[in-house]
């Protein structure tokens, strides 16, 4: 009775329910039956979520993300307010239902990471553009009015495609899917979105201290991220904070000829290069005392480490890496110890713009991953002492004429704290419930990662509210994430939209 009861609902003919939700679990064949249903049909809200541009930066564009998410979650029976931010707001929804068991905090991400054009082989990174893989392995673009008959290998391309609009679109989809099969969760919602994500939310901290009742929640659930590289479900209990560094070295006070002045003029290209070579040796070690102080893989640790079915080969390969970094023994290990990474260099000119000078300055963008075990004020000043160590004068500011000449190395040291790591229980109340509905739409457990190596602005939400977190992902590992041609996997997206029904059905 009830598989047909929920066929007859997914072809459109009620059974006549006064009303009520129906209090049933799906399993997994009906929750593929009313995925594969409900995919088609989201396509064209996909598709308008997609063209909207999102860079956190323009704040013009970021309102009409703001509007469109009101209306759609209005549309959905939730209320919304704006949280209001020197910047632009967040936005909360909330849903409740009759003697709910608990209430669960939704985090979505919502804008993205600027585009470059020219990059992308498309129209315009904006214009989602549906691709499939010919015969060269290359992209090749298809008709739009193709994805009626869509298959699992087909991708989407546009900006946010997987970080992280594509997951809004799956949790819509998943709240249409279960309407129409007339269930309800037995739990509230509330989903909390965050329009500032790739600018490190910045407004965020404050946000949820001067919000705190508002946001109150038993447990929070991340949908954002990629899967394991395997591909199949996984959830993820942890992620690295991140903090970031901005060191600037300096030469003479304009590029000079380097005929007039090479060999005289020290270059400040060469001493950026000589400065951070002397930060990390030739293994990719952090050589600063002090950098990984306080972590310990225990046993205990370990066999969850060990326990994700990595393919260390696999990862190189897709890497093309001869090579790794000896951090860790093995990728899983790696991540549970911050890393100091150079995001991005610039010194002089490049290319066809490259001139024979001797620049003026150069530049690094550093990021530091943060772990529970590491305090982020004290690695930035090991990292501050460690350039003074080598001989510069360090300041936070721009020197003038008079600080030049006092000192025979400068540097510019600015840094920035955006949000600390953290990590949930794998027997934590949310994990249980996470794993039992996962289990219930693939017929397996899903991976079960310690702690992701990426970071996101969670750790305000887990030690304001006292909530535990867990990241569920689901978009394809190979999505060009931050990169030029951004793409989301339509497997992916169709499993996705399982995954959420199944989490919205599974009781608490």
């Amino acid at each position: 009775m009830k598989h047909l009861h929920l066929l007859l609902l997914l072809l459109g003919i009620g059974l006549g329910t006064c009303g009520h939700a129906q209090k049933m679990t799906p399993d997994a064949s009906e929750l593929e039956a009313m995925a594969r249903a409900f995919t088609v049909k989201s396509f064209p809200l996909l598709r308008e979520l997609l063209s909207i541009p999102n860079v956190a930066s323009n704040h013009e564009d970021i309102e009409r993300n703001v509007v469109w998410c009101e209306r759609e979650f209005r549309k959905r029976n939730f209320s919304t307010t704006r949280i209001e931010t020197p910047t632009v707001p967040l936005l909360l929804a909330e849903r409740t239902v009759s003697n709910p068991a608990k209430t669960v905090l939704i985090y979505l991400q919502i804008d993205g990471q600027p585009v470059d054009s020219t990059r992308w082989f498309q129209d315009h990174p904006f214009t989602p553009t549906l691709k499939v893989r010919a015969a060269d392995e290359a992209w090749e673009a298809i008709p739009w009015s193709r994805i009626t008959n869509y298959d699992d290998e087909m991708r989407v391309f546009a900006r946010s495609a997987s970080d992280a609009k594509g997951p809004v679109a799956m949790f819509l989809t998943a709240l249409d899917a279960i309407k129409s099969a007339d269930l309800s969760p037995n739990f509230n919602i509330k989903v909390i979105m965050d329009f500032e994500e790739e600018l490190g939310s910045p407004q965020l901290p404050q946000a949820v201290r001067d919000n705190r009742e508002l946001l109150a929640a038993d447990m929070l659930i991340i949908f954002d991220g990629p899967r394991h590289i395997t591909n199949r479900p996984t959830l993820t209990f942890g992620a690295r904070g991140i903090s970031t560094i901005t060191l600037t070295t300096y030469g003479p006070v304009v590029a000079q000829h380097s005929g007039h002045f090479g060999n005289y003029a020290p270059n400040p290209a060469l001493r950026m290069a000589k400065l951070l070579a002397s930060m990390k040796d030739d293994e990719g070690r952090v050589t600063i005392p002090g950098f990984y102080d306080g972590i310990n893989i225990d046993p205990a640790t370990e066999k969850i480490l060990r326990a994700v079915p990595d393919d260390e080969a696999q990862i190189r390969d897709r890497l093309q890496l001869g090579a790794v970094d000896k951090v860790g023994r093995y990728y899983q290990e790696a991540i549970q110890y911050p890393s100091l990474n150079i995001r991005g260099m610039q010194s002089g000119w490049i290319d066809e713009a490259v001139r024979t000078i001797v620049p003026g300055w150069a530049r690094a963008e550093i990021d530091v991953r943060l772990v529970l075990e590491s305090d982020p004020d004290r690695l930035i000043g090991l990292l501050k002492k460690h350039v003074e160590d080598q001989g510069y004068f360090v300041t936070d500011e721009v020197p003038d004429k008079a600080t030049r000449m006092a000192h025979e190395k400068v540097a510019t040291f600015t840094a920035k704290i955006s949000y600390q790591s953290f990590r949930t229980d794998f027997d934590s109340e949310v994990g249980v419930w996470l794993r039992s509905a996962l289990n219930r739409a693939f017929g397996e457990d899903p991976i079960m990662i310690r702690m992701s190596g990426g970071s996101i602005p969670i750790s305000p939400f887990v030690t304001t509210l006292d909530v535990p977190a867990v990241t569920v992902p689901t978009v394809n590992r190979d999505n060009n994430q931050h990169s030029p041609n951004e793409n989301l996997r339509l497997g992916n997206y169709r499993e996705g939209i399982k995954t959420m029904i199944a989490i919205l059905t599974e009781e608490l």
